[in-house]
């Protein structure tokens, strides 16, 4: 009987197992659908349900990572089981941690197939047994959905899509903070970037007192009625990593009644499995950060620079933002290890790490490659701030008197290149070539500061 009425979605490139699924299946007595690419599942995802998608890893066109990454996004998101020929532990726990029921490795054998098929749909077609059993079931599934992404860059957009969804709304953002001070958007729907950060800048100060879903203060009604919005229509989640405020949702044009007090309840639920999965993704980056740190400096290190570049590059593309890519290198540095030794050169380093923090904001991020060469990441920079940005560095770096404190006072200057994106290029290793060509160009005559517009032509 539960067969019968379970809706099955096979997704398969590979005719063998495509007509191999519909012999095992069929008998079984499942409503079975059969396509041969990711796209075409998605396109019949959106369109009906299903309770299952058992779909291939690699296959043309969209993948089984994203065929699962759109059924999670569903308003009713089915069960998902990956298949793969290339299994790897790596690709299981991609799966996994993306919220797919199960994982199948090819060849598999028959019986293994339909046991799957059949626990994973049987758990799920008794869970449905009422409304109102179905609904608070669906909010535990989206929720431990949610609370298991440790991606910050997943977990924080699918956060807002969801509550937007489950709580009626139209309009909504994210938003993290460095330092506990400074907002940076991470998210935006059907509202401008600029609307967006005057909302968070006006509701900030809210999110200290809050510990879980709730509507601002009355004193914040005039301030809102100047953004053209309604207190009784915005509501905000707080994000903490333990008792630290790391960021935050506000939801706009929320409905006026949220439908019961249980309703309320199951929302409240939602979002506690929302804040769980911030504060354990927070924690996982934490871990991440000790790996891409430079145990010297405190800065990022040379791996982490290509992790910042792609979020970089996707947040300007997003927004339709600007930043630069600014590599340093110190000139003679070697001469202070040859006079005082490595110790005292190590000490020298440490200097212009401090030195580089105290030039840049707290939303850019430092990097050391090793040796005596730095690279920075300036957000929502163009190439002429960057210029001036780069300068103040130089300046800096030229004045100052390194190792005064062991009572060997010592002097070095630094050549600076940079290139901006997109003005300079679209491409991440063009960005990261134009930035090194612009730098050894300067090295040339050192203590200077050259850009692209620099480098001479071939």
């Amino acid at each position: 009987m539960i067969a019968v009425q379970s809706n099955v979605l096979v997704v398969d490139d590979e005719l063998f197992f495509r007509k191999l699924y519909r012999e095992l299946l069929l008998e079984e007595g499942y409503r079975l659908d059969i396509c041969d690419n990711g796209d075409a599942a998605i396109a019949m995802m959106q369109q009906r349900d299903f309770d299952l998608v058992l779909t291939d890893m690699v296959m043309p066109g969209r993948n089984g990572l994203e065929v699962l990454c759109a059924a999670r996004a569903l308003p009713n998101p089915p069960e998902v089981i990956l298949v793969t020929g290339h299994a790897s532990l790596e690709s299981a726990i991609d799966a996994l941690k993306n919220g797919a029921r199960d994982y199948l490795v090819k060849p598999f054998n028959p019986d293994e197939l339909k046991h799957l098929v059949r626990n994973c749909l049987d758990q799920r077609n008794l869970l449905t047994e009422n409304d109102h059993l179905q609904r608070q079931i669906q909010l535990f599934q989206t929720g431990q959905s949610l609370s298991s992404l440790i991606d910050l860059e997943r977990l924080i957009p699918q956060a807002l899509d969801v509550l937007l969804r489950e709580m009626q709304a139209t309009i909504g953002c994210t938003f993290t903070l460095k330092d506990g001070v400074s907002p940076t958007l991470t998210g935006l729907k059907n509202l401008p970037a600029e609307f967006a950060e005057q909302l968070v800048d006006t509701l900030l100060s809210q999110f200290d007192a809050l510990t879980g879903l709730c509507q601002p203060d009355g004193e914040y009604s005039a301030r809102l009625l100047k953004l053209q919005q309604r207190r009784e229509q915005i509501w905000i989640l707080p994000l903490r990593d333990g008792d630290i405020l790391k960021g935050g949702i506000i939801l706009c044009d929320v409905g006026e009644n949220l439908g019961t007090p249980g309703s309320l309840a199951d929302l409240r639920y939602l979002c506690d499995q929302v804040a769980l999965g911030f504060t354990n993704a927070c924690r996982y980056q934490d871990a991440q950060e000790m790996m891409y740190t430079d145990d010297l400096t405190g800065l990022y290190n040379h791996r982490y620079l290509q992790v910042s570049l792609n979020r970089e590059i996707r947040r300007a593309q997003r927004y339709g933002l600007k930043f630069s890519l600014l590599f340093l290198d110190l000139d003679r540095f070697k001469e202070i290890n040859d006079n005082y030794g490595h110790l005292a050169g190590s000490a020298a380093l440490q200097e212009v790490g401090r030195l580089l923090a105290a030039c840049v904001r707290d939303v850019d991020t430092l990097f050391r490659f090793g040796g005596d060469e730095f690279a920075a990441i300036l957000v929502e920079t163009d190439d002429s701030t960057a210029r001036i940005v780069a300068e103040r560095i130089r300046k800096v770096i030229e004045g100052h008197a390194f190792l005064k404190e062991q009572k060997t006072p010592s002097y070095v200057t630094v050549t600076a290149g940079f290139a901006t994106f997109p003005t300079d290029t679209t491409e991440k290793e063009a960005l990261l070539d134009l930035a090194d060509q612009a730098m050894y160009v300067g090295k040339t005559t050192r203590n200077v500061i050259c850009g692209v517009v620099d480098i001479p032509e071939k």
